[in-house]
C-alpha cells in the first residue's frame, strides 16, 4: 500500500514539474498584453468609440480571459483532478440562473411602482430640473400624506 501511495506522490510531483517558472512568466506576459488590450479601448486608435456596447463586450471578453488564466495557472486548477467540474459546472449554472432572474428585475424596476414610491424616487439623470412628477410640490401641504408621520 505504501508503494501505491509513493507511486501516486511521484506522479503528482511529475505533473507539477511540467509547469516551471517559464510557464508562469508566459501567463504573466499574457496578462500584461490583455491589460494593454483593455486600455486600448480608451485610446484614440479604438475604432468603435461611437458604439460603446462593442467596447463593453470586448472588455468583458478580455476580463473573462484574464480571470480564466489566473484561475487555471496561478490557482493550479488546470492540474486538479476531474472533481473540479463537480464544483464549477453547478456554480456556472447558478450564475446564469441568477443573471436571468435578476437582470429583468433591475431593468423593469420603475415600470410597476406605487404612487407614493414614485413620488419619493430620485429623478432620472437629465431630469433634475424638470417639473415634479405628480402635480406640484407637496413640501408645504398639510394633507397628512407627507412629513414623516407614522401611521
Amino acid at each position: 500500500m505504501s508503494e501505491h501511495a509513493h507511486g501516486h506522490a511521484d506522479s503528482h510531483d511529475a505533473a507539477h514539474e511540467d509547469h516551471g517558472i517559464a510557464q508562469y512568466i508566459y501567463v504573466f506576459l499574457a496578462l500584461c498584453v490583455l491589460t494593454g488590450a483593455s486600455f486600448f479601448t480608451y485610446s484614440s486608435y479604438w475604432p468603435f468609440h461611437d458604439q460603446p456596447k462593442i467596447g463593453w463586450a470586448f472588455m468583458m471578453a478580455v476580463s473573462c480571459t484574464k480571470a480564466m488564466l489566473v484561475i487555471l495557472f496561478f490557482m493550479h486548477v488546470k492540474y486538479e483532478a476531474n472533481w473540479k467540474y463537480v464544483l464549477t459546472i453547478p456554480a456556472g449554472f447558478m450564475s446564469i440562473f441568477l443573471i436571468c432572474a435578476l437582470v429583468p428585475d433591475v431593468g423593469l424596476r420603475g415600470h410597476w411602482i406605487a404612487e407614493e414610491a414614485s413620488e419619493n424616487m430620485a429623478a432620472p439623470r437629465g431630469a433634475q430640473h424638470a417639473a415634479p412628477r405628480h402635480g406640484g410640490d407637496h413640501k408645504g401641504a398639510d394633507d397628512g400624506s407627507h412629513g414623516g408621520e407614522s401611521h
